[in-house]
Formats: structure tokens, C-alpha cells, sequence
């Protein structure tokens, strides 16, 4: 689902302006990084982003970065990992859970939308840098590809269901239908705002009714004119 030159007085390094992480276990220490950096990663891009960045935003020299992880790949590793193990296990619970296609679809899109608030970070750094990751020497981010691979088996078999049983249209193509739900619900980690009119459940109701029940009232006019 992205220099400036200032000629101006000595300022105090951003690494000691700004508090450095204390206390709490070697685990939260090393959460609170991967947040700090997938922030970052999400703001400035990945390819742009520094481990000296990075130490700099958690207070911290790039040396004790390396504690941590040996890595700027470590840690987007750990960002994308996450989310996605997040979002595939909720899609398999999910279609444990059973329904119709139109109920199971729909407990799917909330959960896709669901997932904008706690995986913003995440969400943006695989639109932005989905091509660049799949580049890297070896199979790093192979895993990448096989989790988008699971979740579009898994949204199509719904959608193929859906079809069989008469309850979605015959006529829309299952492949091209997904990526467009895909699609709408990544990209508006790009819009949204928590706070708003709407928070994820709302938008995702909304969504709901738009993708199953339309915009137009009255006889399909879609095959008019063709």
C-alpha cells in the first residue's frame, strides 16, 4: 500500500536534546526502537533512512543501536513480520469461524481496516518500499510475497464461494475484485485520521455496504451501452 543548509549558531546534537530511553526491560527497550524506526521508515522511507537516524530519534549513540540489532533490515524485518503474522493469523481465524461469503468477506474487511491504526507504520513502508525489499540480495523478504500470496488464496476462495452459490455477482472478475478491495483498504492508511468522523469500524461498515450493496439504486446500469 516515500537538505537543507543552515548557516546558523552551534546547536546541542539531536541525540542529546532528546531523552534517552531508561529503565524497563532489555524487551521494551528494544520495542520502544522498532517503533521510533518504523515511524521513521514510514516518514522518510526506508532507503532513506540512517541507523544514525535512527539512534538519534531514541537518544541514543549508532553504536548502542547495534546492541539491538545488527541492522536497518533487522529492524523493517521485524516491522513487516509482525503486521503481517498479525493480519494473516486474524484472516485464518476468520474463515475458522465460517459463514456465508458475504459474512466472512466482511469480518475480512474489518479486519484489514482494523489494522490501520496499530500498523500504520508497517502498512506505509510496504507501499513505499514493497519493489525495493523484493530487491535485496538473497530471500530476506521472500516471506513478503508468500504472505501476499496466502492472502489473495484466501480472499479469492470467498469471492469464488460467493459466486457458486449464487450470492455474488458471476459476472466480476475474483482476481481483479480483490486487488480492488486491497487496494481501497491499504491505501487509506494514506487519508485516515484517528479522531476523525469515522474511526476503523465505522469506515469499515461503510466500506461494507458500499462494496455489497452499491452506490446506484434501482436495475444494475453497469452493462448499459456496452
Amino acid at each position: 500500500m516515500p537538505t537543507r543548509k543552515n548557516a546558523g549558531p552551534a546547536v546541542t546534537p539531536a541525540a542529546s536534546r532528546r531523552p534517552r530511553p531508561s529503565g524497563g526491560s532489555a524487551s521494551e527497550r528494544r520495542d520502544h526502537l522498532v517503533k521510533l524506526a518504523a515511524e521513521l521508515f514510514a516518514r522518510k522511507g526506508f532507503q532513506a533512512t540512517t541507523v544514525r537516524q535512527i539512534a538519534d530519534e531514541a537518544g541514543i549513540l549508532s553504536g548502542s543501536l547495534y546492541h539491538h540489532f545488527d541492522s536497518k533490515e533487522t529492524i523493517v524485518d521485524e516491522v513487516l513480520s509482525t503486521f503481517l503474522d498479525d493480519l494473516v493469523a486474524r484472516y485464518r481465524a476468520a474463515l475458522e469461524v465460517g459463514g456465508t461469503p458475504r459474512e466472512v468477506l466482511s469480518e475480512m474487511v474489518r479486519i484489514g481496516f482494523s489494522t490501520l491504526e496499530p500498523h500504520r507504520a508497517a502498512i506505509t513502508v510496504m507501499q513505499n518500499d514493497w519493489n525495493y525489499l523484493l530487491s535485496l540480495p538473497g530471500d530476506r523478504f521472500a516471506y513478503l510475497m508468500k504472505a501476499e500470496e496466502e492472502v489473495e488464496r484466501m480472499w479469492l476462495e470467498q469471492i469464488k464461494a460467493g459466486q457458486a452459490a449464487g450470492e455474488f455477482r458471476p459476472d466480476v472478475d475474483p482476481k481483479l475484485t480483490y486487488r480492488m478491495i486491497r487496494d481501497t483498504i491499504w491505501v487509506a492508511v494514506r487519508w485516515f485520521r484517528p479522531g476523525g468522523r469515522l474511526n476503523t469500524t465505522g469506515l469499515a461498515e461503510h466500506y461494507i455496504t458500499m462494496l455489497f450493496d452499491g452506490l446506484a439504486t434501482g436495475e444494475r446500469t453497469s452493462q448499459q451501452g456496452s
